[in-house]
């Protein structure tokens, strides 16, 4: 089941989208009263920066996730720069609202402070910011200007609009090779997680007795194409595709193989966030990624807390 296509906002409006539903009731978690602002008609005017916000419900958006939001654009009329979601890190966790970039990189995201959307977007459409502005000055946590510490790997520039194909579909985690440079590098690293099957699977054949605990191996698809060759992190999630129903699980993780893994002590590899912060990244020495899949899977931890900080020792480094 697809999601609905986004209404085209009118000139001026940014769309503000609930994704969080309970029984088919839209749950805002008091965001609305957060931002502040008045009411004309079906339009918020957020005060101070006379931004027109329009909040949009339909359970059909259900779980919808930043990346899947540029396929869900209006084909007809001009692409908006920004949508705004409302999602579950809103309603449950008391996060500010997801923005996500239909421009420069669409798919990835940054979160605000509901106090600040107006004055934030404001500056988006007047051209004072932009959306590279707002990625490169997020905490760990992926709030734009927070006090959570900034990352020790901040997200690199914008490049060109590049296409990529689609990532495969699947409800575990992708491990897909962007650097083809060091082809001995790279049948290192998938020997160093226990070697890939003829499916294409690492870490799927390991019997429980041999798992360490400590170190939870890494179960990953296998995506092993040039077409990816320099894919950016923030280029990932809206390559990656949605479940065919909602009630199926879907793509926990993806896991990037660039230079710095076949050229750095602990082939660090680079997870990416597909949920809280879409394309945030995290650089994790390649021991340590079946154990951050096998945390957020459980959710026994959050994305945020496998982000470095900068000049901080990583806890993980006493592992």
């Amino acid at each position: 089941m697809s999601f609905p296509k986004l209404p085209q906002p009118e000139p001026g409006e940014v769309l503000l989208v609930c994704t969080c539903y309970e029984d088919g009731k839209a749950l805002w978690g008091g965001l609305l009263d957060k931002i502040g602002g008045s009411r004309e008609g079906d339009v918020l005017v957020v005060g101070g920066s006379e931004v027109r916000l329009r909040p949009l419900e339909d359970s059909g958006w259900d779980f919808l996730h930043g990346g899947n939001v540029p396929a869900l654009v209006a084909d007809a009329g001009p692409v908006p720069p920004v949508v705004v979601l409302a999602d579950i890190p809103v309603v449950y966790g008391g996060d500010g609202p997801l923005l996500v970039d239909l421009a420069a990189i669409p798919g990835r995201g940054v979160r605000v402070p509901p106090d600040r959307l107006g004055e934030i977007l404001a500056a988006l459409l007047g051209g004072a910011l932009a959306f590279d502005h707002l990625v490169r000055d997020m905490d760990v946590s992926g709030m734009y200007q927070g006090d959570g510490g900034r990352p020790a790997f901040p997200a690199p520039a914008a490049p060109p609009h590049r296409s990529f194909p689609a990532l495969p579909s699947t409800a575990a985690v992708l491990l897909v090779r962007t650097s083809f440079d060091d082809e001995e590098g790279w049948r290192a690293l998938l020997d160093e997680l226990g070697g890939a099957d003829e499916d294409g699977w690492v870490g799927a054949e390991l019997e429980p007795d041999e798992i360490d605990a400590e170190h939870y191996p890494l179960t990953a698809l296998v995506v092993d194409d040039r077409t990816f060759d320099g894919l950016l992190p923030g280029e990932v999630p809206a390559l990656v595709p949605p479940p065919e129903e909602r009630t199926e699980e879907r793509t926990t993780l993806v896991v990037l193989a660039d230079a710095r893994t076949f050229a750095e002590p602990g082939r660090p590899l680079i997870v990416v966030d597909l949920h809280d912060t879409p394309g945030q990244a995290a650089v994790l020495p390649c021991r340590m990624v079946g154990s951050m899949a096998c945390n957020l899977e459980i959710s026994n931890m959050d994305f945020y807390e496998f982000v470095a900080v900068e000049n901080a020792e990583p806890w993980w480094e006493g592992s």
